[in-house]
């Protein structure tokens, strides 16, 4: 059985590695359908509507939408809370 040795393309070895911060390779961003499906089950109208409303922290690339999922996740862990 062959070993693949290849070192992946800038790495320099275990000596020079940085631990990146949790989650790094995820994406920051979703687009408004799979926000609107994975948060709260949304098809891709009622997603868009959401956003429309204001009900989704969106953020406009030119004529592209995206939402932020610290963003989204931080709006939803203040849900219900009063203001002091």
């Amino acid at each position: 059985m062959k070993q693949d040795n290849t070192v992946a393309q800038g790495s320099t070895g275990p000596a020079d590695h940085t631990p990146s911060p949790i989650g790094a390779n995820e994406p920051k961003t979703l687009t408004v359908p799979a926000a609107g499906k994975r948060y709260f089950d949304l098809g891709r109208n009622a997603s868009y509507e959401a956003a429309k409303r204001g009900d989704l922290p969106v953020i406009r690339f030119g004529s592209r939408l995206r939402v932020s999922i610290a963003a989204l996740e931080r709006m939803l862990a203040n849900a219900g809370r009063k203001d002091a």
